[in-house]
């Protein structure tokens, strides 16, 4: 039988292939599997789950076909038929960042419920992504040229401007304005590392350093030439005595040069990766 660790080599390759190329547009589920898989360190039977998302897009292809493309039938199969919610609740959970547990449990935190909506979506032929928005996770679906923005955590409910002004209002105060880059897509990418980014904040709020680390080398299986995740991984694996791996990390960062890393950092970098060498002496 394979040991952990290679099952675990073996599993972030996978999810390295899967978010190989320019990272626009990847399979949100599929790559949202692997990182369960990973975080969890367990095999995960994904038939159950590849089936249960496309029940639901065959639902909705059926409903668009008798009652016509608008988007509520999102909501109206995924939410109201299949039970998906925000979960209010215990929203830190990690659960909710899990997506076969949010599955399962039929609840979770914006950006996992987007991704079944975005791949629902996009199976009907759609055009749909996520959304810049701050502090809360929204995406916009594209239907026979009208644009639409969607809130999974609420139901899959259409947003208008006024109700997008409040829920600003909400995350970054009643002074704050609506901006055009609160609209502006950004790719499945950084979709996949929003979802792990959660993952990474709440094990790090607990002091849960060597899961932290972990969800770095996910993040960084995700994005590899992120210069601020390489600089973090380099910090975090130094503080856990991960000697190697911080030197690994340290050196890819200041191997991307100007203008990708911060002068400031770097410096820091270099002199990081000066005093690691010489304690492998």
């Amino acid at each position: 039988m394979a040991s952990d660790n290679s099952v675990h080599r073996q599993d972030v390759s996978r999810l390295r292939a899967l978010c190989a190329g320019d990272g626009r547009r990847l399979d949100l589920v599929e790559a949202a599997f692997e990182m369960a898989a990973l975080q969890r360190d367990e095999v995960i039977d994904r038939g159950p789950f590849r089936q249960h998302v496309s029940a639901m897009a065959s639902d909705v292809a059926d409903l668009v076909h008798r009652r016509g493309a608008v988007p509520e039938r999102l909501g109206e199969v995924i939410a109201q038929a299949y039970g998906y919610r925000g979960d209010t609740e215990t929203y830190d959970d990690l659960q909710n960042a899990d997506l076969p547990r949010v599955i399962e449990r039929r609840k979770g935190l914006p950006v996992a419920l987007s991704m079944i909506y975005l791949h629902v979506a996009r199976a009907q032929g759609w055009d749909a992504e996520g959304l810049a928005f701050p502090g809360h996770f929204l995406i916009r679906v594209e239907i026979e040229g009208g644009r639409h923005v969607l809130d999974p955590f609420h139901g899959g409910a259409a947003r208008d401007a006024a109700e997008l002004r409040a829920l600003l209002h909400q995350v970054l105060g009643a002074d704050s304005e609506l901006q055009p880059g609160h609209f502006d897509p950004v790719p499945d990418r950084d979709v996949l590392l929003r979802l792990e980014n959660n993952v990474r904040l709440r094990l790090a709020k607990h002091k849960d350093w060597t899961g932290a680390a972990r969800s770095l080398e996910r993040m960084l299986a995700i994005a590899p030439d992120r210069p601020e995740l390489l600089y973090e991984s380099g910090e975090i694996n130094a503080r856990l005595d991960n000697r190697r791996a911080a030197i690994a990390a340290f050196e890819r960062f200041l191997g991307l040069g100007p203008p990708q890393a911060d002068a400031g950092l770097r410096q820091r970098a270099s002199a990081l990766l000066q005093e690691l060498r010489r304690g492998l002496n």
